[in-house]
């Protein structure tokens, strides 16, 4: 048997304190280290969320900034929507049955509807249930004249983005959406909240941060149990800044309507003494108003996003065949290179042959020998596949690429903008964009679809009115735009002087001049007095995707100090520029001029 000795018995009952000491001492400083982290080092997390718990933020919507014409007539602004409502929770249902059936009479509304929106929302635990969206002026007058009756619903109120105009300049104004889980990820930093709108196109995308406006909203103090306290103070939400547009709204509903006749098109009117965008439309265009419905109907949606038609598409911003708007641009080639002089003439035929395919003369018959004022007067192809042909290729992209072909203009909503194509040698030896590169070589008929604007040659009509405002301003290429911004687009860095003799330009003017005085846009003068002297191109071109032809038309007066510039563009509309285009100017001259 094992006998314990007394002695460790009595330096084991003398240890004990020792290790409570240290275990206390420990437990003491951990607790110690707790504290200090809890007050000093994490106080302001703590004290975050214990606000969170008795405070509460009733927030309320930013206001988003008007979008103005030039002249102040509201393009785009917001509006409070007014919802009926039911709290599927709280309500009375000793009640229901009788306040259903007197809302359903005074605002002929299905009380069926009525019912299952609101035993859905009992079923599915939510707070609120719409039952009848946006009200008008007469059911909310109704409704709040018997209110005191009504005590199962509410009106709810919401700020929406309102466009008094619907489709008017649809693809420049653009739309706003909610933003999506994702974006919030990394909006919220900037104040964004779920559901909160941004700019999706248009200006309503590129101006967002003047726009959008700041969250305000009531800090309310609630107990434990949720319940109201005291206000400790509002915070008036931001209204955003108004933007002021260079639009003309009066100028803007004529392009529409001149427009509204054309399966799609566009037409841009600008001033080209500084690049101004006076209206600005695409066809077919859509109601912007859409976006600000809650509830989205499936055919209306599909006949924005997956239409053929494409109404979203911005025509005044994509790339065509220009056909004969483009000789201009081969014109000056001839002029720069000094191959084809300013006293250059040629002898027009029916038709001249490049590699294996015979050109033809768009009169089969041919001019005779003229010059190049006549050749713009009368739109003669076989003149400028002679220039053409003589320059090369690389001279007319040269020539192109100073007039502003190939690159984007600069307007403010280049989202929606193709840098077109203006074909080169390099260009083709790397493989036109499709091919393996050597195995695409340069050839004849190229240079002579080239001359005249076909096929190699793919520009936008924003591209076409700049190439036209140097002309008609005396070789500065302007920039674009929609919004002012303190006299900068007057300045060299927006209004570049171009490296072109002026004699060359003055000939180019003077043969556009001639084009409405005696050749193909003579028609421009049909109907309308006292209009300032006009100078102008026609264009029908082939469709380079297999499509009907389309019809351009580009002027601008007065011929001398021009003040105003229309590019006018049916896509896919045969029959020839002065047939389809030049009437869509004609009637944007005629306002214009009964204006001023």
């Amino acid at each position: 048997m094992l006998n314990t000795s007394p002695n460790k018995k009595i330096i084991s009952l003398k240890r004990q304190p020792l290790v409570l000491i240290i275990f206390s001492s420990i437990s003491f400083l951990l607790i110690l280290f707790r504290l200090i982290f809890l007050q000093l080092l994490n106080y302001e997390s703590f004290k975050e969320m214990s606000d969170e718990n008795r405070i509460r933020l009733i927030a309320s919507q930013p206001i988003r900034g008007r979008i103005l014409d030039k002249n102040g007539y509201v393009l785009a602004d917001s509006r409070v929507r007014y919802s009926l409502i039911t709290k599927p929770q709280s309500v009375n249902k000793s009640n229901w049955e009788k306040h259903k059936s007197s809302v359903s009479d005074l605002l002929n509304v299905d009380s069926n509807i009525i019912q299952k929106k609101y035993s859905d929302g009992l079923k599915n635990q939510k707070l609120s249930v719409t039952i009848l969206d946006d009200l008008n002026v007469d059911q909310l007058i109704q409704f709040k004249e018997n209110e005191d009756n009504l005590s199962s619903f509410q009106i709810a109120t919401k700020l929406i983005r309102n466009y008094p105009y619907k489709s008017v300049a649809s693809h420049v104004i653009g739309y706003t959406q909610p933003i999506t889980n994702s974006e919030f990820k990394f909006l919220s930093k900037k104040g964004y909240k779920l559901n909160d709108l941004i700019g999706r196109t248009g200006i309503e995308y590129v101006y967002e941060d003047f726009i959008r406006g700041e969250w305000g909203g009531e800090m309310v103090e609630v107990n434990s149990l949720g319940q109201f306290q005291r206000s400790l103070g509002i915070k008036p939400s931001v209204q955003g800044d108004d933007i002021k547009l260079t639009i003309d709204l009066n100028l803007q509903l004529v392009a529409e309507e001149a427009l509204k006749d054309k399966k799609a098109g566009a037409i841009i009117v600008m001033d080209p003494r500084d690049g101004a965008i006076r209206a600005m439309v695409s066809r077919p265009n859509f109601d912007l108003n859409f976006f600000s419905k809650d509830f989205k109907p499936e055919k209306e949606y599909n006949s924005l996003f997956n239409s053929p038609e494409k109404p979203l598409f911005n025509r005044a911003l994509n790339a065509y065949d220009p056909g004969s708007v483009w000789k201009i641009v081969t014109a000056l080639a001839g002029l720069e290179s000094g191959k084809f002089p300013i006293d250059t003439m040629l002898d027009t035929k029916p038709c001249i042959t490049y590699g294996s395919q015979c050109f033809r003369e768009h009169n089969d018959l041919g001019f005779g020998v003229i010059g190049y004022e006549d050749a713009l007067r009368v739109s003669s192809n076989t003149f400028f596949y002679q220039v053409g042909y003589g320059v090369g290729v690389d001279e007319i992209h040269k020539v192109a690429r100073k007039l502003g072909f190939n690159s984007l203009s600069g307007i403010e909503i280049s989202e929606q903008e193709n840098i077109g194509l203006v074909a080169s040698s390099e260009w083709a030896r790397e493989g036109r964009g499709w091919g393996d590169p050597g195995r695409t070589p340069w050839v004849p008929e190229d240079i002579a679809s080239m001359s005249i604007g076909q096929f190699v040659v793919q520009v936008t009509p924003i591209q076409i009115a700049r190439a036209y405002a140097l002309i008609a301003n005396g070789g500065y290429l302007v920039t674009p735009h929609l919004v002012n911004q303190d006299g900068e687009y007057l300045s060299e860095k927006k209004r570049i002087k171009i490296d072109i003799d002026p004699q060359n330009i003055e000939l180019i003017r003077n043969g556009l001049r001639k084009v409405v005085e005696s050749g193909t846009g003579v028609s421009i003068n049909y109907g309308v007095s006292n209009l300032p002297p006009v100078s102008g191109k026609t264009g029908t071109a082939e469709d380079g995707e297999g499509g009907l032809d389309h019809a351009w038309f580009v002027c601008f007066t007065p011929s001398e100090k021009s003040e105003l510039l229309v590019v006018a563009f049916a896509q896919n509309t045969p029959g020839g520029g002065s047939v389809h285009a030049l009437p869509m100017a004609r009637e944007i001259l005629k306002a214009w001029n009964s204006k001023k």
